[in-house]
């Protein structure tokens, strides 16, 4: 077989889908600020006003609910510091019930965003109690009827991990929170255009999303906030976004987002279907043809582009770098932690070992890849563990739990 480019790491960026790519070319040309009065920023204004009409509707929100971001980490942040910044407020007005709501309630296998970020208000005394996940990275909805208490001001579960694929019941957690009186926000950046979402259906008051997941450009997503649900601006300055994000409209990116929404609902029927039969097809040749490996997240709730596996005996990153050298790039994690020497977290909070953990390699899937890409990796695959077990001084066949 011919050497080829595949590319199968798509839980880490999208490239630009080709109807995305031709609109953000043309409103390169719509140079005028959307919140000018004139024709030229009335000619951007509208274009502006089209996407979030389309992002809505992939999601079922209102127009008026989708505020425009530099992409999902602005879009976490903004709500979780909310919590913060409403304390700050009560306080410096001496009084107010909702002061003493100091605590976010989320999962240990969150994204960076949200993790650091919850990290970081624990210094204005904002306190954090995470949920249990399982083997699978499940977490229990009906365990936070024992978690949430008059203290809690928010609880944050993202719709799908970006490293395991593991999907969450969202409907019945938001549920669960709404009985309690507790807001409930969603990092859906994993989730958008890979699985159905309804924020009206789901009982949702804050979602995250990021427009280069779903074939837009990086820089650019939306921050959902249910009409009514309480908001405090992470960017002050002008009055854009009715005063909820301040700065100069990003026009191209906006536009950008608003075509790969309108596409993403467009196909996701049949994308998710054709993903999910690529996935299979991958898992059954790796299990088919590499012993003593593990597949991690939950095989039953997972999207449908994402397959986790653990090697035994392998280190991630070198079975990364030699299918690199095969033109297949692929992930050992979350893009957002390259670099760092720690075993992923997620994996780690289902309770595999760091070992085992370290030897994980994320394949997520998209678009472009086809038949041929599968059995193109399963070529070279195999010859690549079997070649790292060989150099490994731990390795032993079948060890694997």
């Amino acid at each position: 077989m011919n050497h080829r480019n595949v590319y199968m790491d798509y839980n880490a960026t999208t490239p630009i889908h080709p109807e995305v790519k031709k609109v953000m070319i043309e409103s390169l040309d719509i140079f005028g600020n959307g919140s000018s009065m004139h024709g030229y920023g009335r000619e951007a204004g509208m274009l502006i006003e089209k996407a979030r009409n389309q992002i809505a509707h992939l999601i079922n929100a209102d127009p008026s609910e989708i505020i425009f971001t530099a992409g999902g980490s602005e879009s976490d942040n903004t709500v979780l510091k909310y919590v913060s910044c409403q304390n700050a407020s009560c306080s410096s007005k001496g009084c107010c019930t909702r002061c003493d709501k100091n605590e976010i309630i989320t999962t240990p296998i969150e994204h960076p965003a949200i993790l650091e970020t919850v990290k970081f208000l624990k210094e204005s005394g904002i306190n954090t109690k995470f949920m249990k996940v399982d083997s699978t990275g499940l977490v229990d909805p009906e365990e936070l009827y024992d978690l949430i208490t008059d203290k809690t001001a928010m609880v944050s579960v993202m719709a799908a991990n970006n490293e395991i694929g593991t999907l969450q019941d969202i409907k019945r957690i938001a549920q669960i929170c709404h009985e309690k009186g507790v807001l409930f926000h969603t990092d859906a950046v994993q989730a958008i255009g890979k699985i159905p979402i309804d924020v009206k259906a789901m009982g949702i008051d804050y979602l995250s999303m990021s427009g280069h997941k779903i074939y837009a450009p990086k820089g650019i997503g939306i921050l959902y906030a249910k009409k009514g649900a309480p908001y405090c601006p992470f960017v002050h300055g002008g009055h854009q976004e009715a005063g909820r994000r301040a700065g100069t409209m990003n026009t191209t990116g906006i536009v950008s987002l608003g075509k790969a929404a309108e596409l993403a609902e467009q196909e996701l029927e049949a994308e998710s279907a054709r993903l999910l039969a690529l996935r299979n097809k991958l898992k059954a040749g790796i299990i088919a043809t590499i012993p003593d490996i593990k597949i991690n997240g939950n095989q039953e709730h997972t999207l449908p582009n994402t397959l986790n596996v653990s090697f035994t005996g392998a280190e991630g990153e070198s079975i990364l770098l030699y299918l690199d050298l095969e033109g297949i790039a692929v992930s050992t994690g979350s893009a957002c932690s390259t670099g760092s020497l720690e075993p992923s977290h997620v994996l780690m909070a289902t309770g595999v070992d760091a070992e085992l953990a370290h030897g994980s390699i994320r394949f997520s899937l998209g678009r472009e890849n086809t038949e041929e890409d599968i059995d193109y990796v399963l070529e070279k695959l195999p010859p690549i563990i079997e070649k790292i077990r060989k150099m490994s001084t731990v390795y032993k066949k079948g060890e694997t739990k």
